[in-house]
C-alpha cells in the first residue's frame, strides 16, 4: 500500500471552487424564504432593495474571507483565520461548534429537505423520509472519500442543474411569456423596523454559505488567484440570480400570494408553466439540495482535519488516505454523526441554536482581518479587501445586527446556542491536558 501525502493534494481549479461557493450558498431557500420577506415587505421597490442589500452585506464578509483565505490557502478555513487572529481557543470554538450542531446540523437539514420533495414522487413514511436523508449523506459521504475530484465532479454536475433550473424558471416570468402577468404597480405601505429587519434577516440567510471554500484552501490549485476569484465571482452569480429571480416571481404573483404560500417558486412556476411547473421546480429543489450537501459534506471535514493536525481534535481526523488522497477519517466521523442527526431528527432544533453561533464567528473572523492587517502587516496578500477599513466594519456590524436580531427574535433557542459555544472553553482547556506529553 502506498505511503499517505504529508498533505492533501491541489486538484480543485477555478470552476470546481466557484461551484462549491454557488452549490452551498444556492439550496432551498430562494424558493421558499420570499414568502417570509412578503409577509413583512408589501412593497416591490423595497422588497428588491433589501435582496441587494443582503447581497451586498454578505458580499462584504466574502470579500473579507477572500483576502483571509488567499493569505492562508490551507485546509481548515475560518478555524485557521480564528487561530492565528484571535488564538487556538477561537480556532477550537469554531471546530467545537461546526462539528456538534452547525455544519453537522445544517448537512442534516439540507438532506432532510431533499427526502420532502423526493417523497412528492416517492411515497413514503416519516421513518423512510429519515432514512432517505441519512442515506444521501452516507452516500455522498462515500463519493467525498473516494477522491476531491470525484466529490467535484458531482459537484460541478448538480451545480449546473440547480443553476439551469433557476435559469430556466427565471426565462419562464420574462416579459413576452404568454403565462406571465404584466408588472406589478409599486406598492407602498408603513413600515416597521421589526419588519424591515426579519426580511433583511430572512435574506441574509439565503445567502449563508460564501465561507466554504476556504475550508478546502489546500486543495485549490494557484489558490492565491484562485480561492479570492471562486468567492467573488460565486457571491456575484447567486446575487444577480436571486434578484431576478425575485423579480420574476413579483412579475408572477402578488405580494398578497406570495406571503399566502410557503412554496413560491412551485406557485410561480405553475403559473408560467402549467401542470408541470411544480414538478419541475420539485426536481430543481432536489438538485440543488444534493449539491448543497454535497459541498458541505466535502468541505466541512477539511475543518476538523486541520483542527486534528494541531492536536485539537481527534488524532485520527488527521489522517490521510493513502490511495484516495481525501480525510478520509474526518469525512466518516462527520457524515455518520450527520447521519445520526437526521435519523434522530434532531438536526431541526440544532440548526436553530447554530443561526446565533454562526454570526458571532462571522464577525469575529472578519475582526480577525483587522487584527491581521495589524498585528502581521508583512504577511503576502494577493488579494486585498475592497474598502477596507469601512467595508469590514459595515459586516461586523451587520453580523452583530443579526445575531442581536436571533437572540431577540428567538431568546431561548440562542441562549442554548451561546451555552453550547461556552462549553467550548472548558472542553478546550481539558482536551490540552489530555493531549499534553507527559
Amino acid at each position: 500500500m502506498p505511503r499517505p501525502p504529508r498533505e492533501l493534494p491541489r486538484k480543485l481549479g477555478l470552476l470546481d471552487s466557484t461551484n462549491i461557493v454557488v452549490g452551498t450558498i444556492i439550496g432551498s431557500a430562494i424558493f421558499l424564504v420570499p414568502s417570509t420577506i412578503a409577509q413583512n415587505i408589501h412593497s416591490v421597490r423595497v422588497t428588491l432593495a433589501i435582496w441587494v442589500l443582503a447581497g451586498v452585506m454578505s458580499m462584504f464578509g466574502a470579500l473579507a474571507y477572500a483576502e483571509l483565505g488567499a493569505m492562508m490557502p490551507v485546509s481548515g478555513g475560518q478555524y485557521v483565520y480564528l487561530t492565528e487572529a484571535w488564538g487556538p481557543l477561537w480556532g477550537f470554538l469554531c471546530g467545537w461548534t461546526f462539528f456538534l450542531v452547525a455544519r453537522s446540523g445544517a448537512t442534516a437539514a439540507v438532506a432532510a429537505g431533499f427526502a420532502t420533495y423526493l417523497s412528492q414522487f416517492v411515497p413514503m413514511s416519516p421513518a423512510a423520509s429519515k432514512g432517505s436523508a441519512a442515506a444521501l449523506i452516507l452516500v455522498l459521504t462515500l463519493v467525498n472519500y473516494r477522491g476531491v475530484r470525484l466529490g467535484a465532479t458531482v459537484q460541478n454536475i448538480f451545480t449546473g442543474l440547480k443553476l439551469l433550473g433557476l435559469v430556466l424558471l427565471i426565462g419562464s416570468t420574462i416579459p413576452g411569456n404568454p403565462h406571465a402577468t404584466l408588472p406589478q404597480p409599486i406598492q407602498t405601505s408603513e413600515l416597521s423596523i421589526a419588519q424591515f429587519g426579519a426580511a433583511l434577516v430572512a435574506c441574509i440567510f439565503a445567502y449563508n454559505g460564501w465561507f466554504v471554500i476556504g475550508m478546502v484552501g489546500s486543495e485549490v490549485t494557484n489558490p492565491k488567484r484562485n480561492l479570492p476569484r471562486a468567492i467573488i465571482l460565486g457571491a456575484t452569480v447567486v446575487i444577480v440570480l436571486y434578484v431576478l429571480a425575485n423579480v420574476g416571481f413579483m412579475r408572477t404573483l402578488t405580494i398578497a400570494e406570495i406571503a399566502g404560500t410557503e412554496r413560491v417558486a412551485e406557485a410561480a412556476a405553475t403559473r408560467t408553466m402549467g401542470a408541470i411547473g411544480a414538478t419541475f421546480v420539485a426536481v430543481t429543489i432536489l438538485a440543488s439540495t444534493v449539491g448543497s450537501a454535497n459541498s458541505t459534506i466535502m468541505t466541512a471535514p477539511r475543518l476538523y482535519f486541520a483542527q486534528a493536525r494541531d492536536g485539537l481534535f481527534f488524532r485520527p481526523f488527521g489522517n490521510i488516505h493513502p490511495a484516495f488522497e481525501t480525510p478520509h477519517i474526518s469525512l466518516l466521523g462527520s457524515g455518520l454523526w450527520s447521519a445520526i442527526l437526521a435519523l434522530t431528527g434532531s438536526y431541526s432544533q440544532l440548526v436553530s441554536y447554530a443561526t446565533f453561533m454562526f454570526w458571532v464567528l462571522y464577525g469575529v473572523t472578519v475582526a480577525g482581518l483587522i487584527v491581521l492587517r495589524r498585528t502581521r502587516p508583512a504577511a503576502p496578500r494577493p488579494y486585498r479587501m475592497f474598502g477596507y477599513p469601512v467595508t469590514p466594519v459595515l459586516f461586523i456590524g451587520t453580523a452583530g445586527l443579526v445575531a442581536i436580531f436571533a437572540l431577540i427574535s428567538a431568546p431561548v433557542t440562542s441562549t442554548i446556542g451561546l451555552l453550547i459555544l461556552l462549553t467550548g472553553v472548558p472542553a478546550y482547556y481539558v482536551w490540552r491536558l489530555w493531549t499534553r506529553p507527559r
